[in-house]
C-alpha cells in the first residue's frame, strides 16, 4: 500500500468536515432529548448569569469569594455555550455535519473551560482555607491585585493547555471515518479517526490528565483537611456548623464535579453503548454548570439576601 505523503495527509484533513454521531440512533426520542438539552442550557445560562449580575450589584458580595463564585459562573456559559448550541442544531435539523476548523474552536473552549474550573475550585478552596484557618490574616493576603492574579491565572493555565491540544490536533492528519463517535469535538475521540500513530499523544493525554486533575484536586483535598481540623478545635456546635456552612456550597461543587468526571471517563469501555456513553457523559459536561448556581444559591445565606434585598427593591 502506498504511504501517504505529508501533503496528501495535510489535504486530507483541511478538505473535510466531521459528522457528529451523538444520538442519531435514537431518533424516536429526537423530541424528549432536544428538550432536555434546550431547558439545561437555558437554565444554566439563567442561573450563572443570576450570579454574575447578583455579585456585579450587591455591594455585600464584592469579596474574594464571591469573585471566585462570579467568574465560575462565567466560565460555565462559555463551556455549556460551546456545544449544546451545536447539539441542539444536529437533533432538531439532523445535519450532523461540522467543518473541521469549527471542531478544533469548540476542543479549545472546551478543554479551557474545563480546565479553568479545576483551577477556579483549587483557589476557592484557597480563600476558604485562609478564611477558617487565618482569618486574622484574611485581608493582607486575599488583596485584590492577589484575586485577580488568581483567577487571570486559572485562565491563562487553561488556554495554555487548550492550545497545546488544539495544535496537535489540528496538525494530525484524518484519513479513516469521518464520524465522530461523541455529541461533541472531544480529543480521545478524535484520535481514533487520525491515521497516523498516536500512542504518544495518548500518553501525553493520560500525564496532562493526572497533573491537570490530580494536582488541583490534592491541593483542594489538603485545604479541606486542614479547614476540617481547625473546625474541630471550635467548641461550640454552633460555631462549627457556622465555620462549616461557609464552605459547604463549595466543596459540593468539588465532589459534583469530580463525581460526574469519573463517572464519565472510570468505566469499561465494553459496558454500555454509545448512547449509553453519551448520556452518561452528558452528567460531567451538562449537569455540573445547572447545579453549580442552584448550589450556591440554595446553601448559601448571604447569595439568598442578595435576591431577596433585589427582589424588593423592585417591589
Amino acid at each position: 500500500m502506498q504511504s501517504l505523503t505529508e501533503e496528501d495527509m495535510k489535504n486530507s484533513t483541511l478538505q473535510q468536515e466531521f459528522h457528529i454521531l451523538a444520538f442519531t440512533s435514537l431518533s424516536e426520542a429526537k423530541i424528549i432529548i432536544f428538550i432536555t438539552v434546550l431547558l439545561t442550557y437555558l437554565l444554566s445560562v439563567l442561573g450563572n448569569l443570576i450570579i454574575i449580575v447578583l455579585v456585579c450589584l450587591v455591594s455585600r458580595l464584592h469579596t474574594p469569594m464571591y469573585g471566585f463564585l462570579c467568574t465560575l459562573s462565567v466560565q460555565d456559559i462559555i463551556n455549556v455555550s460551546c456545544i449544546q448550541p451545536k447539539l441542539l442544531h444536529l437533533t432538531l435539523t439532523g445535519n450532523t455535519a461540522i467543518l473541521f476548523q469549527d471542531c478544533i474552536i469548540q476542543l479549545f473552549i472546551f478543554i479551557m473551560s474545563m480546565e479553568t474550573e479545576f483551577f477556579l475550585l483549587t483557589a476557592m478552596a484557597f480563600d476558604r482555607y485562609v478564611a477558617v484557618c487565618i482569618p486574622l490574616r484574611y485581608s493582607l493576603i486575599m488583596k485584590k491585585r492577589v484575586c485577580m492574579l488568581l483567577a487571570a491565572s486559572c485562565w491563562v493555565i487553561g488556554a495554555l493547555n487548550a492550545m497545546v491540544f488544539s495544535l496537535i490536533m489540528s496538525n494530525l492528519p484524518f484519513c479513516k471515518s469521518r464520524e465522530i463517535n461523541n455529541f461533541f469535538c472531544e480529543v480521545e475521540t478524535m484520535l481514533k479517526l487520525s491515521c497516523k500513530d498516536t500512542r504518544n499523544i495518548q500518553i501525553l493525554i493520560l500525564v496532562e490528565g493526572l497533573l491537570m486533575g490530580f494536582v488541583p484536586f490534592s491541593l483542594i483535598l489538603s485545604s479541606y483537611i486542614l479547614i476540617i481540623f481547625n473546625i474541630l478545635k471550635i467548641r461550640t456546635s454552633e460555631g462549627r456548623r457556622k465555620t462549616f456552612s461557609s464552605c459547604s456550597s463549595h466543596l459540593s461543587i468539588v465532589i459534583l464535579l469530580y463525581g460526574t468526571c469519573l463517572s464519565s471517563y472510570v468505566k469499561p469501555e465494553s459496558a454500555n453503548t454509545r448512547e449509553q456513553d453519551n448520556l452518561i457523559s452528558m452528567l460531567y459536561i451538562f449537569l455540573v454548570p445547572l447545579l453549580n448556581p442552584i448550589v450556591y444559591s440554595l446553601r448559601n445565606k448571604e447569595i439568598l439576601k442578595a435576591i431577596k434585598n433585589i427582589t424588593r427593591r423592585k417591589k
